[in-house]
């Protein structure tokens, strides 16, 4: 069963906001968001829990400096994006 990435208006205002900024991470966060949407644990995306402040969300890489946070809802099938960015702006 495939999951269903859910945005909200603050998060797709992010993601604008840096797509317009970083042009050439466009294709691999597309290519992201589909597998997201396939099999969020498939190993390309690098899952992992975030620890601290942030410990109830996810991350999952677009490339080696690019990162995706996430709310993960595991129960509805669902996945909530909640930021994008490099390293030290997502964490």
């Amino acid at each position: 069963m495939k999951y269903r990435i859910k945005y909200t208006s603050s998060y797709n205002k992010r993601a604008k906001k840096f797509l317009d900024k970083h042009p050439e991470v466009s294709s691999q966060y597309e290519k992201v968001l589909k597998i997201l949407e396939l099999n969020p644990f498939h190993k390309a995306l690098r899952l992992h829990k975030i620890d601290g402040k942030y410990r109830d969300l996810h991350s999952v890489s677009i490339n080696m400096s690019v990162r995706l946070t996430i709310e993960f809802l595991i129960k509805d099938k669902e996945i909530i994006p909640i930021n994008i960015g490099d390293h030290d702006q997502v964490y």
